[in-house]
């Protein structure tokens, strides 16, 4: 874990002298890489920490799903004979946590091996600016893949005849929990709505404490960033009549000049039952880890996610099935850590290889 790894050159991210187009060309046809890991003895295992979120939002079943999609514990079944893929020795766990914030603060600090975040925060961190400007830079958190895009919603009871996110002034409003990406988000949203918290009488809960009090009249509002379709959101909507609030295309315009890591997201119709089609931000969620892990591991782990057997694990979860080789690489906001450039690297160097034996055979 406190190892330095020495930095590889790599092709894929802001920076490198490669196009986007020929990199992602490559990058697609890239996941038949090889990867197949060693038995592990028994004195090679050892733990790995993926901080998620709240139970109920989606950053938790995914850092599961991961979990099971790295670990390797000794004595499985070989990769060959359909056992784990994962790394050799590796048992992964899910942590919950506050969301974004927090998990990039304890990978930084190395309180975490890896955590889930939303691509502002990560940059943020990464760069020290926005709400971690007191703080100052944490120069050393590297991204494993751009795993899916987050959308926000602005839940409201029906019954609350709250039509737009101008109309929440005087309600009782869910901002999200204090040390994650769904306040700091909720908070750019408002400002640029011409809100300030004053004007609300706001909540710093989870989205699962948010949902139980709107399900008990205690709430009229709450905001919430995550992968739809959100498991919580789906059981509050089937319990009680629930609209989603569009953010109007002048504001969304906005946000995006300030922070380009959001875009333009559509919420499908019916997505929780009853709710329109709704436009909406959208912001890509990020695997980070420390530069301090051992690039051999880090390696491992990159080549365990997009391993071909593992297409199957992911496409088991709606969120799993966003989680795509060929946008690994797009739109990072920190660097790729060494290991997993390194895999990348090896990836197009195949896929360069392929094209070229398929050419000659013509």
């Amino acid at each position: 874990m406190n190892r330095r790894p020495e930095p590889l050159v790599g092709p894929c991210w802001p920076g490198r002298r490669v196009s986007r187009r020929r990199c992602l060309t490559l990058l697609a046809a890239g996941t038949t890489l090889p990867f197949m890991p060693r038995r592990a003895r028994a004195e090679d295992m050892r733990f790995f920490r993926i901080g998620t979120g709240p139970t109920g939002a989606s950053y938790f079943p995914v850092g599961g799903l991961l979990a099971s999609i790295i670990s390797n514990p000794p004595g499985s079944r070989s990769c060959e004979v359909g056992g784990s893929c994962g790394v050799p020795g590796l048992i992964a766990v899910a942590q919950t946590s506050q969301g974004s914030v927090e998990n990039v603060r304890e990978v930084g600090a190395g309180r975490l091996d890896s955590g889930l975040c939303q691509a502002d925060i990560a940059y943020w961190a990464y760069t020290g600016a926005n709400l971690f400007r007191k703080q100052g830079a944490q120069s050393n958190l590297r991204a494993i893949a751009n795993l899916f895009q987050e959308t926000l919603h602005v839940v409201v009871r029906r019954d609350a005849g709250i039509n737009s996110i101008g109309q929440l002034k005087g309600m009782r409003v869910s901002l999200g929990d204090e040390g994650s990406g769904t306040l700091v988000t909720a908070r750019q949203v408002l400002a640029a709505c011409h809100l300030t918290e004053k004007q609300i009488k706001p909540s710093f809960v989870n989205a699962g404490t948010a949902a139980e009090m709107m399900r008990a009249g205690n709430l009229d509002a709450f905001f919430l960033v995550s992968g739809a379709p959100v498991a919580l959101m789906t059981e509050l909507a089937n319990a009680l009549p629930i609209d989603l609030l569009p953010v109007g295309d002048d504001v969304a315009a906005a946000l995006r000049r300030d922070y380009p890591f959001l875009a333009v997201a559509v919420i499908p119709p019916n997505t929780y039952l009853g709710t329109a089609e709704t436009r909406t931000l959208g912001i890509g969620a990020i695997w980070v880890v420390s530069a301090a892990l051992d690039d051999s591991l880090a390696f491992g782990i990159t080549a365990a996610l997009w391993h071909p057997s593992t297409r199957k694990m992911l496409d088991e979860l709606p969120l799993g099935q966003q989680i795509r080789f060929e946008t690994a690489v797009v739109s990072l906001p920190i660097p790729l850590h060494p290991g997993a450039e390194r895999y990348y690297a090896e990836a197009m160097q195949q896929r360069e290889k392929q094209s070229k034996e398929v050419q000659q055979a013509r």
